[in-house]
């Protein structure tokens, strides 16, 4: 089997992940759901060499030997750019690749909240994160916050990822891109010397450990613009998870740290559509005004998620104000919104208009 054949497959059929193990069909995730891509079974043989295809030079290979897991970018000519993870399971190598798309989208493009996001990206200073499951949309929102960074202001923008998914083109802004085992060889490594650099915006493709953490906050400390992202569900397990990077004597300190620092907070689920056209994102916004800095600075996290459910003036939404929102409008069927729901009681009272008693309206 080529590879060039599966990925075209892929493309066409729209999918967003490419699934190949040994003793199984070609599947795919389209739309959200695993579907048979080719009913063809790949044999060890084979899998063995579609990877050694795909690890393309030594280096890759090495790396796969030592750690038995990669990551990677791989571009086919006149198909398209793919992150590639090749794993081992049950003593033989398994290929995930997800299409990345060449097109940077607009806000409107991918039903986003366009004056909230344009709103944060006209933050001169700070902390803005992007939250979700794995296949959230998580990198594609960031990529059209830069991109409308890019477009409408003078900026010096720094991503570091691993691996570069979206490849930017100057524009107003000048984007400097750094990828992980090419340009630097970790994040807290880059992020010591970058304000040296000179940033306005600087991109962590994600933050996994307390050293990143940390040295995320003290370049928002700097002045300058840092956006992440994180494997979190919502607002509230974000901000525990970040404080919970450190040990318990720094949570008074960290907690300060971002009721200065932390500007707000988008957290993304894709839920498939009525019509069947792909998925629709539902998000939660958290705006932070006063009120939600003196919650995280005195460690009353769980009070927050009232003032989301209550926030819209200030643009903030919570999730099932969004579930509820593409119900009404007809976008999503109503079955698959309450499935997503944190709570599918409070999914069904807020459809029905019945709101939650809160201390807010005293």
């Amino acid at each position: 089997m080529r590879l060039d054949k599966v990925l075209r497959m892929m493309v066409d059929k729209e999918a967003s992940d490419l699934f190949l193990r040994v003793n199984a069909p070609v599947r795919a995730r389209i739309h959200g759901k695993i579907q048979v891509l080719d009913a063809q079974v790949l044999s060890k043989e084979e899998m063995m060499t579609l990877t050694d295809f795909i690890l393309a030079n030594d280096e890759r290979r090495a790396t796969f030997a030592r750690n038995l897991d990669i990551d990677f970018i791989h571009h086919t000519p006149d198909i398209g750019r793919f992150r590639i993870n090749v794993f081992t399971q049950r003593g033989t190598p398994s290929i995930v690749a997800r299409y990345v798309t060449d097109k940077v989208q607009s806000f409107e493009d991918l039903n986003l909240p366009v004056e909230l996001c344009r709103q944060f990206c006209n933050e001169p200073r700070g902390l803005i994160l992007v939250c979700g499951p794995a296949g959230s949309g998580k990198s594609t929102a960031i990529a059209s916050m830069i991109e409308n960074i890019n477009a409408t202001d003078e900026r010096h923008i720094i991503t570091i990822e691993d691996p570069i998914e979206f490849l930017f083109k100057d524009k107003k802004s000048t984007i400097n891109q750094r990828e992980l085992g090419i340009d630097v060889h970790s994040y807290p490594l880059a992020l010591r010397f970058i304000t040296q650099q000179s940033p306005d915006l600087i991109f962590i493709g994600t933050i996994r450990d307390t050293e990143t953490m940390a040295a995320a906050i003290s370049a928002a400390e700097l002045g300058a613009l840092v956006m992440s992202t994180f494997h979190t569900i919502n607002a509230i397990q974000t901000i525990e998870r970040i404080i919970n990077f450190f040990p318990p004597y720094l949570h008074a300190e960290v907690r300060m740290q971002l009721s200065l620092l932390l500007k707000g907070i988008v957290s993304l689920r894709l839920i498939p559509r009525k019509d069947g056209k792909g998925r629709i994102p539902a998000y939660e916004t958290m705006v932070v005004t006063p009120t939600i800095a003196r919650l995280i600075r005195e460690g009353n996290i769980t009070q927050i998620q009232s003032f989301i459910d209550e926030g819209q003036l200030l643009g903030m939404q919570s999730f099932k104000q969004s579930l509820v929102r593409l119900v009404r409008e007809g976008f999503v069927e109503e079955e698959d919104a309450r499935r997503l729901a944190d709570s599918k009681d409070e999914f069904n009272l807020e459809l029905r208009g019945i709101k939650r008693f809160s201390s807010n309206n005293l």
